[in-house]
């Protein structure tokens, strides 16, 4: 059997859903992240301006690597187990970084380290463009709503990369599936896409209840919905959720969570420990906490008022002006 099919079949042994190879190389369409960062779309994440150079090219970000294995795991959840309030689907269990780096390593030690090559792994925090590179090895293309779609799992793959000093034979890319089709860019609820194929950081939910720092502005805080940490609406809308299967990932399944009245009471040291080893765990409790307030002003009930009441006499002003609005739109609803 030759290396790319018996990288493929440890793959699927240890868990991964999909698999592509590339040469290490900057992929189709790297460029436009200059223009991207030029027109300040990404927002305040500043770790996406440092170094463009290097996130376009991944020879410069490891001048030995020669190939690039790029895996994904679905994230594809059923409805989460919380009373009230949405969580994304790759948050509501374990922090897959560290999933699918265990998957990675162990796929590594079993095909790049047996035929006496190095290798690095990067999972998100790193600075490669995994969606362009998955394209680029056949993975999928990078749909209208920027996120790679998949034709077996739609757009619901955690993507992470093996970058090696061994030359591997190279996927051929994947071929755009779109179309005329533009349900992602209408279901988003804040009107996130200027054009197919770009996102507005700034206007998207995910950024906003997840990277953003500071006070959720106000135009946006009804459209949030229920939605407490992300959003989903333009992955779930996507017809090749017809051929997507739920995750077979034990560690991404739902936790279960509390009402979230019971949430906004706890102390830094409760959120701590509830939601280490997550993905929300790197929010804190300050933006935890501001977006209950915001979801609760949405959706709360007068029930909700005295733990908003004393939410709001919290010292932290960014958890004050979100209860405080929290309180008054439930007011204004009776």
């Amino acid at each position: 059997m030759d290396r790319p099919s018996l990288i493929r079949q440890s793959a699927r042994a240890l868990g991964l859903d999909a698999l592509g190879i590339t040469r290490a190389e900057s992929p189709d369409r790297a460029e436009h992240l200059s223009e991207w960062l030029k027109l300040s779309y990404h927002g305040e994440m500043a770790w996406m301006a440092k170094s463009p150079a290097v996130r376009m090219d991944p020879g410069t970000y490891d001048s030995t690597a020669q190939t690039i294995i790029i895996a994904g795991l679905s994230s594809r959840q059923p409805s989460p187990s919380i009373p009230r309030g949405r969580i994304a689907a790759y948050a509501q269990g374990e922090d897959y970084h560290a999933i699918l780096r265990d998957h990675l390593e162990s796929l590594a030690r079993k095909t790049i380290v047996e035929w006496g090559g190095k290798y690095r792994i990067t999972v998100d925090s790193s600075p490669v463009m995994e969606k362009l590179i998955a394209a680029q090895a056949g993975l999928g293309w990078q749909g209208k709503n920027t996120l790679l779609i998949h034709p077996e799992h739609g757009p619901w793959l955690l993507l992470g990369c093996i970058l090696t000093d061994l030359e591997i034979s190279p996927d051929a890319p994947a071929r755009d599936h779109c179309g005329s089709c533009t349900r992602c860019l209408d279901a988003c609820p804040t009107g996130a896409f200027p054009q197919p194929y770009v996102l507005d950081a700034r206007r998207c939910l995910a950024y906003l209840t997840i990277e953003h720092p500071g006070p959720i502005p106000e135009e946006f805080r009804p459209l949030m919905g229920d939605r407490i940490f992300g959003c989903d609406e333009c992955l779930e809308v996507c017809p090749w959720n017809r051929h997507a299967r739920q995750s077979r990932e034990v560690r991404l399944q739902p936790l279960p969570r509390p009402d979230l009245r019971e949430m906004l009471s706890w102390d830094d040291s409760r959120f701590r420990k509830e939601f280490r080893d997550t993905p929300i765990f790197r929010l804190k409790r300050n933006r935890w906490i501001r977006n209950l307030c915001v979801v609760l002003g949405n959706i709360g009930t007068p029930e909700d008022l005295p733990a908003l009441q004393q939410t709001q006499r919290e010292s932290d002003p960014l958890i004050q002006e979100h209860a405080s609005w929290a309180i008054a739109q439930i007011r204004n609803r009776l």
